[in-house]
């Protein structure tokens, strides 16, 4: 199914100044060399990493945004795509950040993940952080219809914590690596990033 007019721009994501060095440490430690960004939107991540020495693909629903990414970083391969379909090829890399929680069938952004991986491959896929701590904090100052924004088109469908998107990545077919919590202060983070590996 294809997306048209999330609203993309060339401007960076708000999340890519906080998460985008995260994600390139982790990618720097994964090791590899191709990279594929699993829900591009305008290509700010891809871009990112080819410009640290990764050769960068990046797929996306939306034909806007992939536009866009293809106009900004042309030294990428970027391609209009779903999760219910087949990678375009094998990567050592798949990163996918802040994507998981506006899919209603998140299972296929999984099952997309380990089926882009060569045997050995790494995955870098970050989410919002939900957890006790930040969830009580919302809920005493009043912002969980604010954090929740119904009234956002394109928004989040699904709102996940360290224990759910770790089952949902195993249940792919991943072995979980590691976490890390990401923007303001611990256990009140903006996002989380989960790394996992496929088997060999």
């Amino acid at each position: 199914m294809q997306v048209s007019d999330y609203g993309w721009s060339a401007h960076a994501p708000g999340s890519s100044d906080y998460l985008n060095p995260a994600v390139l440490q982790l990618a720097r430690e994964a090791g590899g060399s191709t990279v594929l960004d699993a829900g591009c939107g305008n290509g700010e991540l891809a871009g990112l990493l080819a410009a640290n020495g990764f050769t960068a693909s990046g797929v996306d629903a939306d034909q806007t945004g992939v536009e866009i990414a293809q106009g900004r970083f042309p030294d990428c391969v970027f391609s209009v795509s779903s999760f219910d379909r087949p990678p375009p090829g094998l990567f050592d890399l798949v990163v996918s950040t802040e994507v998981v929680e506006h899919l209603y069938a998140p299972h296929e952004l999984g099952t997309y993940c380990f089926d882009a991986l060569k045997p050995g491959g790494a995955l870098i896929m970050s989410t919002p952080y939900h957890g006790y701590l930040k969830n009580l904090a919302l809920a005493i100052a009043g912002r969980w219809g604010r954090h929740l924004a119904p009234n956002w088109h394109g928004g989040h469908i699904k709102f996940w914590d360290r224990a759910s998107l770790t089952k949902m990545l195993t249940q792919a077919g991943f072995t979980v690596t590691g976490f890390t919590g990401v923007g303001r202060v611990p256990y009140l983070w903006k996002s989380m990033i989960l790394t996992a590996r496929k088997p060999s």
